[in-house]
C-alpha cells in the first residue's frame, strides 16, 4: 500500500513513523517540513495540567498517548541516533497571587475528578522544589507525573528517518475519481496518485481544494526561547507553569539552559508577532520567576495552531480513499504518539481497538454535521462534510 501524508508537522511524521511500521510505502508532501505549529510548540506532555472544565472527552485521549509517549520516544530515538529531549521533571503550577490560588483550587478538584495525580503545596514549598521562584507565588500545585520534551528534535529525527519519502512542495488540491480520493495536484498542474492520502496539514487543511468543509479556526500563539545566563543556569529544573491575574504562562525548561515562554492565544487574524502579547508574556514571567529579565531572548515565534469548536481532534475518513487528522490545537505535541498511530491505522484499515472507549466518536468529522454522520458525497463526486456547528466556537483559557 503506498499512503501520501499531506503536512510534516509532528502529526503527520507521527503518521507516517506509524505507516512504516505497519509495512505501508509512505510519502510525506509538505513544503516546509517541520516548520508549522510543530515548530513553535514548547513540548508540554502534561494530561493533568491541560485539563479544562467541560472537556472530559479529552481526559483519556491526553492520558493515553501520554503513557505511549516513552516507548514512542525511545523507537524514535533509537532510530534517528538522536536524544529527544525527553524529561520527567514534573510541572509546578504556581498562583501569581491569592486570587489566582483560588482558581488553581478549583482546577485541581477537575483534575482530581479526572483521576489525575496532583498535590496543592505551600509558596515556600513550591520555592524549596525551584529556588528562583518569586517570593510573591502564593501557592502552587504539584503535578509529579507530567513530562515534557523538545519538538523541534522530535521533527528533526522523524524527518531523519523518512526524508528519502519526503516532497517539498504544496498540495493544491485533491484528486477524485468515482467520488474517491486517489492522490493529490500541485500548482503546475502535476498529480501524485496514491491508495490512501491523509490530510495532516494542520491549520492548512481548509485551503486544499476539495477538502470537506471543516470548522477549522487558526488560533495564533507567540512563543519565545530565551537562555539563561552561565551563573543562573540551570534556571529553573523543570516546567513552571501559573496564573498571572488570571492569565495562563508557562516556562519550559531544557536540560541544556534553554526556556520557553508561552501562553498567549488570539484569533484575530494576524499572523505576525504580537507586541502586546510578548510584553505580557515577559511580565507574566518573570511575576512568577524573576530570573526571566536577565535572559537573552534566542528566538520568537508565531504559528497558528488548529482548533474546532469543541477543541478536540478532528481524525477519521472523509471518502474511501482520504483521511484527515488535524485539529489538534494546543494538544499536536502531546497527542502525536496517538494520532500517529490512530490515522495509520485507519488508514490500512485496522480496527484500533486500544483506543480509550467512545474515542472514535468524539474525534469523528461526523460529529459536526446535523445527523452525525460521516461525510456525504455531493452531486459533483466530491466529499463534504456538513458545517452545522456549535451554535458559539469554545475558546478557553488554560494552564
Amino acid at each position: 500500500m503506498h499512503v501520501i501524508v499531506v503536512g510534516a508537522g509532528i502529526i503527520g511524521l507521527s503518521t507516517a513513523w506509524h505507516l512504516r511500521r505497519l509495512g505501508a510505502g509512505v510519502t510525506i508532501i509538505d513544503p516546509v517540513p517541520g516548520q508549522g505549529a510543530t515548530h513553535a510548540a514548547a513540548g508540554m506532555l502534561a494530561p493533568a495540567a491541560e485539563v479544562v472544565w467541560g472537556q472530559s472527552p479529552l481526559y483519556p485521549l491526553m492520558r493515553a498517548s501520554a503513557q505511549m509517549y516513552p516507548s514512542f520516544a525511545a523507537e524514535v530515538a533509537s532510530a534517528a541516533g538522536a536524544d529527544l529531549g525527553l524529561t520527567d521533571s514534573g510541572t509546578l503550577v504556581c498562583a501569581g497571587d491569592r486570587a489566582d490560588l483560588q482558581a488553581l483550587r478549583e482546577l485541581r478538584t477537575a483534575q482530581t475528578a479526572a483521576g489525575f495525580t496532583t498535590e496543592l503545596i505551600t509558596g515556600s514549598r513550591a520555592r524549596e522544589l525551584e529556588p528562583t521562584l518569586s517570593p510573591s507565588v502564593a501557592g502552587a500545585v504539584r503535578i509529579p507525573d507530567d513530562q515534557s520534551i523538545d519538538p523541534r528534535r522530535v521533527t528533526a529525527a522523524l524527518l531523519s528517518v523518512v526524508s528519502a519519502t519526503t516532497v517539498r512542495r504544496q498540495v493544491t488540491r485533491l484528486i477524485r475519481r468515482d467520488g474517491i480520493t486517489v492522490g493529490v495536484g500541485f500548482s503546475g498542474g502535476d498529480e501524485l496518485t496514491a491508495d490512501q492520502v491523509i490530510i495532516t496539514a494542520g491549520a492548512e487543511a481548509d485551503s486544499i481544494t476539495g477538502m470537506p468543509s471543516l470548522p477549522l479556526r487558526k488560533v495564533w500563539g507567540d512563543v519565545l526561547r530565551l537562555r539563561s545566563p552561565a551563573a543562573l543556569t540551570p534556571l529553573l529544573h523543570g516546567t513552571v507553569r501559573g496564573l498571572v491575574n488570571g492569565r495562563p504562562v508557562y516556562i519550559v525548561a531544557r536540560e541544556d539552559g534553554e526556556l520557553v515562554l508561552g501562553a498567549s492565544s488570539r484569533e484575530d487574524g494576524r499572523e505576525g508577532t504580537d507586541a502586546g502579547a510578548v510584553h505580557r508574556l515577559l511580565q507574566d514571567g518573570q511575576r512568577l520567576v524573576p530570573g526571566i529579565l536577565d535572559c537573552e531572548i534566542t528566538d520568537i515565534t508565531t504559528r497558528a495552531r488548529p482548533g474546532s469548536p469543541d477543541d478536540l481532534p478532528i481524525v477519521g475518513r472523509i471518502d474511501d480513499g482520504c483521511l484527515v487528522s488535524t485539529g489538534y490545537f494546543r494538544h499536536g505535541i502531546l497527542l502525536a504518539p496517538l494520532g500517529g498511530r490512530l490515522g495509520a491505522e485507519l488508514a490500512v484499515g485496522l480496527t484500533p481497538d486500544w483506543l480509550p472507549a467512545g474515542a472514535l466518536d468524539s474525534v469523528s468529522p461526523g460529529r459536526f454535521s446535523a445527523d452525525q454522520h460521516s461525510a456525504e458525497p455531493s452531486a459533483d463526486g466530491s466529499s463534504a462534510v456538513s458545517s452545522v456547528l456549535h451554535p458559539t466556537p469554545l475558546h478557553r483559557s488554560t494552564l
